[in-house]
This record gives C-alpha cells, sequence and structure tokens, in this order.
C-alpha cells in the first residue's frame, strides 16, 4: 500500500469559467491558471503521482507547454491513472477536501465524485470529495482563491 498527499491552489479570476473536479460551478468567477485551473482534479493527480513516487503534476504536464494551455483536467487525469497503473499500481480510494468562501459546493459533490471516478476508472463510491469553508480567514476566507488537499491510497497491482 502507497499513500500520497496532492495540495493546489489558484486565484480567482474574472471571465473564466469555474471548473472543479470536471464540473462547470455557477459562479461570478473562475480561477486563474494555465490549464482549467481545476484545483480538486490537481491535487487528485499530486496524490497519485505522490504514492507512485512519480513526481508531480508540474512535471509531467508542466505550465511553459503551450500543449497545456486550457487542458481539460480530467484529461489529464486519466493520464495520470494510465501512468500509476503503468508503473504497477491500482488506486484504492481518494479523498479531497476542497477549501473555499463561496460558492455553495455541495450541490455539485455528487457530480465531482463521478466525474473523477469515471476519469479514474473506479467507481463512484471509492471517491470522496468534501467541501470546506475557511471560514471568512486569510485570502480563501476572502474569496480571493480556492485549495484543495487530497489523498491517494494505491496497493501494488
Amino acid at each position: 500500500m502507497r499513500i500520497g498527499i496532492g495540495y493546489d491552489i489558484h486565484p480567482q479570476q474574472g471571465g473564466r469559467p469555474l471548473v472543479l473536479g470536471g464540473v462547470v460551478i455557477p459562479a461570478p468567477q473562475g480561477l486563474s491558471g494555465h490549464s482549467d485551473a481545476d484545483v480538486l482534479t490537481h491535487a487528485i493527480m499530486d496524490a497519485l503521482l505522490g504514492a507512485a513516487g512519480l513526481g508531480d503534476i508540474g512535471q509531467h504536464f508542466p505550465a511553459s507547454d503551450p500543449a497545456y494551455a486550457g487542458a481539460r483536467s480530467l484529461g489529464l487525469l486519466a493520464e495520470v491513472a494510465a501512468m500509476v497503473g503503468k508503473a504497477g499500481f491500482a488506486v484504492v480510494n481518494i479523498d479531497a477536501a476542497v477549501i473555499a468562501q463561496e460558492p455553495q459546493l455541495a450541490p455539485h459533490i455528487h457530480q465531482m465524485r463521478e466525474e473523477v471516478a469515471r476519469s479514474l476508472g473506479l467507481p463512484t463510491s471509492q471517491v470522496s470529495v468534501k467541501a470546506k469553508s475557511p471560514e471568512g480567514l486569510g485570502a480563501l476566507g476572502r474569496g480571493e482563491g480556492i485549495a484543495c488537499i487530497a489523498v491517494a491510497l494505491l496497493q501494488e497491482a
């Protein structure tokens, strides 16, 4: 068994959709980033890569590479799942917490879980996503960005 942790944070930016777990969330602002800036999916990718000892998403999908400009993070997640499988591991489960003051994410959690699970080739029951409020504290509490922490458990295939 191998455990990995992932973290991602992006500042808010107007004129972009807010994408979390591949789901477009109704919000006045999206997140700034080279790809679709999906902090949930990015944190999960880093957790998976870390657990498998394969580095991080910046090594595999660098922001300096124009090929990833505007990339859909769920597609990159599927690539990471293939890398993890090729390294000899199977995903046991994912647990993630999105930290955002706004918008309310609870109505979208199930769809986020389904999209992440689909990209990983897992049943939805093996993917947990939670929404947590920073309770008005710091930059996240002021609504300046959104962050996510994720944990992945792998087993040798």
